[in-house]
């Protein structure tokens, strides 16, 4: 058994992972913190725990939580999350970063595209990024694990094999994507408001999202090829799901058939990636950690759908995996 804490238990993603760990073979859950509601029981902010975990929200205190935790995830807003990080892992306890403070290599980039100091830079460019699928043998390892974007988590899955196989043109890469309202998160948001989203489809951070260079920084670092993306974000009126439709142009001869071929061959041991001829919908993956995809031809491009649900895949069951690799476990572990 491990002793697990969560930094940040109140959001979606949160309850989501203790979800995941209650029904955990080898975890304990033993510190739980929150920035609001400290003091209350866990039940009182998630309702859907009453009588699964008797524990109680408490304020994060370092030397009381490396105590009684062996692995840790965080699950702070980005710049919040690097500063209460970089003290738990000095003191040696590892951890699964849920916000984008890790994932890019370059202090510069980070900086310009999320407006602030970062409190740990010296480990940027040193923290694996938390797909499995692509890098578990840097994350077996790791002290520190970045868990990855959701929107990244269905274009990188599905783009990688390709871009290695030299089956796509690299600087021609098109990722629309929508997204369920819980991809917001739960702090109340103007957008994210029923009467705003319901009964509407809206484009937003349109060659200004933050996900839009993770992805291709990922890719490129994955590949060991400069890959240059445009991503568009739809915002739609579901609670949870991502669908990613991807159009690449071709080349050498490849089509969407032969590209299935290859993603299948790719994923063969990855129990949570499936390949289909099917096309996928949210509703196939919700409440799973599967990432279903699949591809068409249409005239001189290819389409790739890949989806994925954003709270699990797209978060906390893909920190659960991670923890799993992290610790030389089953992936499958709590998650499937």
């Amino acid at each position: 058994m491990i002793r697990v804490g969560i930094v940040g238990a109140t959001g979606y993603t949160a309850v989501e992972l203790i979800k995941l760990l209650l029904r955990h073979p080898h975890v304990q859950i033993t510190r739980l913190t929150s920035r609001s509601d400290t003091g209350q029981p866990i039940e009182q902010t998630h309702p859907s725990l009453r009588d699964r975990l008797n524990l109680a929200l408490t304020e994060f205190e370092l030397e009381d939580f490396v105590a009684h935790v062996d692995c840790g995830f965080c699950c702070l807003p980005h710049a919040a999350s690097s500063p209460i990080v970089k003290q738990i892992v000095d003191r040696g306890v590892r951890v699964i970063d849920f916000s984008a403070d890790y994932r890019l290599s370059s202090l510069e980039q980070f900086t310009r595209i999320y407006q602030v100091e970062h409190a740990d830079a010296g480990r940027l460019g040193h923290v694996p990024y938390g797909l499995p699928e692509l890098f578990a043998d840097e994350i077996r390892t790791a002290e520190l694990v970045a868990n990855p974007g959701c929107f990244p988590t269905t274009a990188i899955l599905a783009l990688s094999p390709l871009i290695v196989a030299g089956a796509i043109a690299r600087d021609d890469i098109i990722v629309d994507s929508k997204t369920g309202v819980s991809g917001g998160g739960r702090t109340p948001k103007l957008n994210f408001h029923f009467p705003e989203c319901n009964e509407s489809v809206t484009a937003y951070g349109l060659g200004t999202h933050r996900h839009g260079p993770e992805i291709g920084e990922i890719l490129s670092r994955w590949t060991k090829q400069p890959v240059q993306v445009t991503f568009a974000p739809h915002l739609i009126p579901m609670d949870r799901g991502i669908l990613s439709t991807i159009y690449v142009r071709p080349v050498g001869g490849w089509d969407a058939k032969r590209m299935q071929q290859q993603l299948a061959e790719f994923y063969a041991d990855s129990v949570f990636v499936r390949i289909s001829s099917a096309l996928p919908t949210t509703k196939d993956v919700s409440f799973t950690n599967f990432c279903d995809i699949t591809t068409r031809d249409m005239g001189s491009r290819v389409a790739i759908v890949s989806v994925i649900d954003n709270l699990i895949k797209g978060a906390s069951g893909a920190a659960v995996q991670n923890m799993n690799v992290m610790y030389g476990w089953e992936q499958t572990l709590g998650v499937l």
